[in-house]
Parts: structure tokens; sequence; C-alpha cells
């Protein structure tokens, strides 16, 4: 489970609703501001599973070390979204 380096890379999307952790690959394409935009592949069917973050969503990733002691990219949190600014005094 490893990003794959070139064009794209592989960037795993939590899926909800399946009662353990479960894990999607999904091509993604890296963006100048160090996020992923995630690809929508021919074969995602939003009706047999549900993604964290959807196709065409831009988001933010971290390393994860896996159950079976692989790593890959995860997507954590959109990247559009951003936590607001503190006020100042």
């Amino acid at each position: 489970m490893s990003a794959r380096r070139g064009s794209g890379t592989e960037v795993y999307v939590k899926l909800l609703d399946e009662g353990v952790d479960v894990w999607r690959p999904v091509p993604a394409t890296k963006q100048p501001d160090g996020s992923f935009r995630l690809c929508r592949p021919q074969w995602y069917d939003p009706h047999s599973e549900t993604w964290e973050f959807p196709p065409n969503t831009r988001v933010r990733c971290e390393m994860k070390k896996f159950a079976d002691g692989n790593r890959g990219l995860t997507a954590v949190a959109e990247a559009d979204r951003v936590a607001p600014a503190a006020e100042e005094d």
C-alpha cells in the first residue's frame, strides 16, 4: 500500500458504514498546494460503497501504517476547509 510515483498518486479513502476500518485505494492528482484531488474511477459506484471523501474532492493526506504493516497515503480532511482564524485582540 504505497503511493504511486509519476503522473498520479494512489490515496486511500476510508469507507463509511462498513463496521470495521476499510480503505479504498483511489487514483489522485497532486495539487500545487500539496493537497490531492481524488479522481473518479470508472468503477466508482456510490450505491455500493460510501467514501468519506467523494470523487473530485481536494483532500489533505497523511501517511498511515495499516494493520497488515504496509503504509499508504490516506485522505484525512478536505483541503478546502480552513480552520477559522483566531481573533486578534
